[in-house]
């Protein structure tokens, strides 16, 4: 796997985040992520840049804040790419790096294992889907999510951008997760009703065994079944209401992508589809807490003003 690894790393480094020699690079890790987040630093550096290791311990959740000095030091770079546990993609100062012009790679929960096999994919193609879903979501006003469990969830995408998250991250201001493979967007706010029964994983709680059923009100997670539906809504409530927003629909887009209990991959899967509940202030969204967590369908059918982008799990763009 070491070979595999580190054609993956120079992917990420080379061809993603296109590093050039005059960039000032910081790649921000956890205590459990360093030796990963040593080698991008390394591999970086090997591309010129002047490249820095932040290491800093682990949130309490996904959208948590790093560090004032991390945030300040990931304005002040070129290129950000963060190995770290919790998610950085949700937070307010990803996003004003972001906002600076920052080129942005976030990676919660990788694993090298991971990075090596789904940064496999055939990129050009990964691109085109992305493209071609984000276009679909783009171009309409409502998304219907349905599937054989009893999923009926309505979302309205009316004023909203979606954003692909297809690996090319090189022009300023870019900004998406590694391993790649999603087009996603952030539903406008308290628009989504009804129900999503989710049998693929939820972040913070893990691969499913049995389905979950979810009902939405009012853009709001308003219950959940079962133990694995109890403590999403425990990690969720603590943040108030606000914690329970519906902030994202995706669609995932990477054929090398499998279910591991990751969300970081699990999102990522061919013709699945994911709901998140939380932040969505960095997306495009107006809610900005910290937590955000993705819910993934495995076999969804996925309408856009009654037409089919996803029918039973197969992406039909």
């Amino acid at each position: 796997m070491v070979e595999e690894l580190d054609r993956a790393v120079r992917t990420v480094v080379r061809d993603c985040l296109a590093v050039k020699p005059e960039d000032d690079v910081l790649v921000v890790c956890n205590p459990v992520t360093e030796d990963l987040g040593a080698l991008i630093r390394n591999v970086a550096e090997s591309e010129g840049a002047e490249a820095v290791l932040a290491v800093l311990s682990e949130r309490d959740s996904h959208a948590a804040e790093p560090p004032k000095a991390v945030a300040a030091a990931m304005v002040a770079s070129d290129v950000v790419i963060a190995p770290t546990v919790q998610s950085l993609s949700h937070t307010a100062a990803r996003k004003a790096a972001s906002d600076a012009g920052v080129r942005i790679a976030t990676m919660p929960g990788v694993t090298e294992e991971m990075l090596a096999r789904v940064m496999g994919a055939e990129m050009e193609e990964l691109r085109r889907r992305g493209e071609a879903v984000c276009a679909a979501l783009d171009a309409g006003s409502e998304a219907r999510i349905t599937c054989a469990n009893g999923s009926d969830l309505r979302l309205g995408l009316e004023s909203r951008s979606a954003i692909v998250d297809a690996g090319d991250l090189s022009a300023r201001g870019a900004f998406g997760n590694i391993p790649c493979g999603e087009g996603f967007i952030a539903p406008l706010e308290r628009t989504a009703e009804g129900t999503l029964v989710v049998d693929g994983s939820i972040a913070g709680v893990g691969r499913l065994q049995d389905p979950v059923a979810l009902t939405v009100r009012d853009g709001h997670l308003a219950d959940a079944a079962g133990a694995e539906g109890e403590a999403l809504l425990e990690l969720l409530t603590v943040h108030g209401d606000d914690g329970t927003n519906v902030a994202e629909l995706g669609i995932g887009t990477n054929e090398e992508a499998i279910l591991t209990g990751n969300i970081l991959e699990d999102e990522k899967i061919l013709g699945t589809a994911h709901v998140a509940f939380g932040a969505s202030a960095a997306i495009g969204g107006t809610v900005q807490v910290p937590v955000h967590l993705d819910c993934v369908v495995l076999e969804p059918t996925v309408e856009v003003d009654g037409e089919a982008l996803v029918r039973d799990g197969e992406l039909l763009v």
